[in-house]
């Protein structure tokens, strides 16, 4: 006998055949039992008296909905009668989920947000109520069971939706199929589901609405949408913006518009795809109870839009012909967007439909422009995804999804394109590229080239507005000599995947001769890989349980065939393979050739960025790019360090999931930072651009970098998982010992000779002393220190490791080699400092016991 799912609500059950009832993250949702109404005037459990009064109350619908009416048909009939608004609500709609998403349409300058953005999302229903009320109720988290399990009582009784709002009666329609309310007052209510919530209004510093500057701008009804846009002012505090002085400092107040967009979901929702690690889609998840002897499941599926193959094509579609969707996936621009720039976003988004031929399908996503005369369509109806261009000096663009938590199915998205996006691709790419692409050593790039990086961007966002997520460790299935390899590279791209944040090919040398195809990022084989793992048709299947099998044998074998097809997450977690901006299979390789560019690149930052009777404000943007593009480098190496390989597996994959980075690459990186890092880099040191950027009082940023790099690696936090690798991975793993002694012989280097000790290097070695005195004894560290900040990270387990012993060991050593040094320094600075490290280690090492000291 086939079990059914079903999900509770106050108490009902509703059996669910194949579909799950799904928990998403930011809201939840449950199919609710399709119910017989009654009047309610004849079904009130109110007294007769109580009943009679209320009976008064209710109008003839002529009285509410006079002849003067404005009216509009749509998800909801939308009446305007003077400065009343009245919805009428069909009795078809009543427990029925609507998807309520609020955007900013409008923004004051400096409020700290720019129109276009989400704030809100939720889900919600209409339900009629006692003494002819009808309430709106936000879908809160539900749990699913099997009807035939004992449980599933336990689960009804465990869900009861909370009441947003409550709304009496006025009117019932001629044949009583649908309920009048008045809208009016929630509509400029502070209501969570049509402004911001309480933590969103903190953060932009806003407080009380103002009544008498806020109204009703517009509300329009579609088919399957309602869109309501109001004018709210708040009160506010003021900030700082990048647009000039706040609006707030002005009037003490911002004014902001928001669109509320109440959107019907499908009567019957998309089946599941459920999640997999081994593949980045973003998801939605739920709890499953059963009556078996487990723990409760956490079911999770994926996020996508509903494209099948038409009925009339089905049978070419499992001959693997391509067929066309019954619904295509239509992205429109702006009418807001430069003319010029508007082909490249297109283009960026009809980059996708080759992957999606992987899956099957042909001419399954395209970009248009926006039919700028037709008066019926609207940018903020949530039927319509588009790329919404923002005037903003923000350097930045994102690509949200806006899924049916019953489902995962993508109900629209709008994309967020800040104009001041080409100044930070324009500065990737002058750093990154500069060195081999004369067309990147310009204030101002020629439009093509501009254009191209746009393309780019712009493929990035729809990969997100697909469902995709990032995949940080992308770029690491790629050799590094391979992003050298001209012929290979222009032929395969220097990364396998366009959701990576990898950016440009920094790796190629002037050499090579690299042209742009080896250098930009493109949709390449993973994306198409995910396309088809989350889009491709399976058919001939129950449900998403019995997907789930052919889903997983298609990655099982995928990735045996493919290593460029991994999925290494998005580099939060402690897997050197997994980072941003980073490039190629070794970060130390992919490092030194990034530097050997820099190299090139920043003596001739005055020349690119030159521009007469023009302040030096370029220069030092670009130079400041430059020491964030090498702090990048000592960061990728970093991970190294106590790093440990994460590659997610199931049973019928063989192999470790956990496996630490080799003995090999952890010392190369302590020799890499002591060469490259703590040895200081005085070629990026460049006094002619410090001349005219630095005005004498700001401090060196390669002094703050080496400084913040020693604190990270010297860190109780990364030396314990390095004795966690040891212990549990035996040689395998660097051995802590090693590992200091290694970098103490590094920065300590000149203790040998007798040799001068520059002002970087004291700076470097008080740090390593206090880093160590961290490890012994947080209590003893350099008042304020960053070591002090992360000790007080470290796991509790530190504190009873061998940490503590280690670290003791190492001062002893350290206070032996700086008494010897004394006596053979002869420079000033270099044996004052000295003897100040020889009392620091003193204290430390001679002093028993040590006050304050618990173990």
């Amino acid at each position: 006998m086939k079990k059914n799912k079903i999900a509770f609500l106050n108490g009902k059950k509703i059996v669910l055949g194949s579909a799950f009832i799904v928990l998403t993250a930011s809201s939840c949702s449950i199919i609710k039992k399709k119910q017989k109404h009654s009047n309610p005037l004849t079904t009130s459990t109110t007294t007769l008296n109580k009943k009679d009064s209320l009976k008064s109350e209710i109008k003839p619908y002529k009285e509410v909905i006079i002849d003067k009416a404005i009216t509009q048909k749509g998800l909801f009939t939308v009446h305007k009668v003077g400065e009343k608004y009245f919805f009428e609500i069909e009795n078809s709609l009543f427990n029925k989920d609507i998807l309520a998403v609020t955007r900013l349409s409008k923004s004051t300058p400096g409020a700290g947000n720019f129109g276009g953005e989400e704030v809100g999302e939720r889900m919600v229903y209409w339900k009629k109520g006692p003494n002819n009320k009808v309430f709106l109720n936000v879908s809160a988290l539900v749990s699913i069971a099997d009807s035939t399990d004992m449980i599933s009582k336990a689960v009804a009784n465990s869900n009861l939706d909370p009441i947003l709002a409550s709304f009496p009666i006025k009117a019932f329609n001629t044949d009583s199929s649908s309920v009048v309310i008045d809208i009016t007052d929630f509509l400029l209510s502070d209501s969570p589901i049509l402004t911001f919530d309480a933590g969103d209004k903190k953060s932009y510093n806003l407080s009380s609405q103002i009544g008498d500057r806020s109204y009703v701008e517009s509300i329009k009804s579609f088919p399957i949408n309602t869109e309501i846009k109001t004018i709210r002012t708040y009160a506010a505090t003021p900030s700082s913006g990048p647009g000039g002085l706040p609006a707030a400092s002005l009037a003490g107040a911002v004014t902001l518009g928001l669109n509320c967009s109440f959107v019907k979901l499908p009567e019957v929702p998309m089946r599941q795809r459920l999640y997999d690690p081994r593949v980045g889609f973003f998801a939605s998840a739920l709890y499953q109870y059963s009556d078996k002897q487990q723990k409760v499941d956490i079911d999770a599926f994926v996020h996508r839009w509903r494209l099948e193959p038409k009925d009339e094509d089905i049978e070419k579609y499992k001959r693997g012909e391509l067929v066309e969707p019954k619904k295509q996936i239509v992205y429109y621009i702006d009418p807001a967007t430069p003319k010029k720039w508007r082909p490249y976003l297109i283009a960026g988004i009809n980059d996708w439909q080759k992957a999606f031929e992987q899956a099957g399908f042909k001419n399954a996503i395209i970009g248009k422009e926006w039919p700028e005369n037709d008066t019926t369509m609207s940018l903020d109806d949530a039927r319509f995804s588009v790329l919404r261009y923002f005037a903003a000096p923000i350097q930045n663009a994102y690509g949200p999804n806006i899924a049916d938590p019953r489902s995962g199915e993508i109900i629209e998205s709008h994309i967020g394109w800040y104009h001041n996006v080409m100044s930070l691709v324009h500065n990737w790419y002058m750093i990154q590229c500069g060195a081999v692409d004369p067309r990147a050593r310009k204030n101002e790039f020629d439009d093509d080239l501009m254009g191209q990086l746009i393309r780019f961007v712009s493929s990035h966002e729809i990969g997100h507005t697909l469902g995709l997520r990032h995949n940080m460790g992308s770029s690491s299935t790629v050799p590094v000599e391979k992003l050298r390899d001209k012929n290979w590279v222009e032929a395969h791209g220097h990364t396998p995947s366009i959701m990576d944040y990898a950016r440009f090919n920094y790796v190629a040398q002037p050499q090579d001769n690299i042209s742009e195809k080896g250098l930009f990022p493109r949709i390449n084989d993973y994306d198409k890989w995910a396309i088809q793992w989350g889009y491709k048709q399976i058919l001939n299947t129950k449900d998403a349980q019995e997907d789930k099998k052919v889903l997983n044998q298609w990655t099982v074998d995928s990735l045996a065939s493919n290593k460029r097809l991994w999925f290494g997450g998005e580099g939060k977690d402690y897997d050197p393979r997994s980072q941003s901006e980073d490039l190629g299979d070794d970060p130390i390789k992919a490092s030194l050739y990034g530097i050997a560019n820099l190299k090139r690149i920043v003596p001739n930052l005055i020349s690119w960025t030159k521009k007469d009777g023009e302040s030096y404000t370029a220069l030092n943007t670009a130079y400041k790019e430059a020491i964030g593009q090498y702090d990048r480098y000592m960061g990728h190496v970093l991970k190294i360090l106590g790093g440990v390989n994460v590659t997610e597996k199931t049973y019928d994959q063989s192999g470790p999931v956990y496996r630490p980075v080799s003995l090999f690459s952890q010392k190369k990186a302590i020799q890499f930072f002591n060469e490259q890092l703590f040895t200081t880099p005085k070629w990026l040191i460049d006094t002619a651009i410090l001349g005219r950027v630095n005005n004498g009082y700001q401090g060196n940023p390669i002094e703050q970098i080496q400084q913040n790099m020693l604190a990270s690696v010297t860190s109780q936090s990364r030396l314990y998982r390095m004795m966690l690798n040891q212990r549990e991975y035996g040689k395998g793993a660097y051995s802590p010992e090693e590992w200091l002694n290694d970098l103490k012989n590094g920065i300590f280097s000149e203790l040998k000779n007798g040799t001068e000790i520059d002002s970087y290097r004291r700076a470097l070695q008080k740090m390593y002393v206090g880093s160590i005195i961290t490890m012994y004894n947080k209590h003893y560290a350099l008042q304020g220190s960053v070591d002090n900040i992360l000790a007080s990270l470290a796991p509790t387990n530190v504190m009873y490791s061998n940490v503590r012993p280690l670290a003791f060991a190492q001062l002893k050593s350290l206070l032996s080699d700086v008494d010897k040094a004394i006596g053979k320094t002869k420079d000033v600075d270099s044996k004052e400092h000295l003897i100040y490290l020889k009392q620091m280690l003193d204290k430390i090492v001679k002093e028993s016991p040590i006050p304050g000291l618990n173990y």
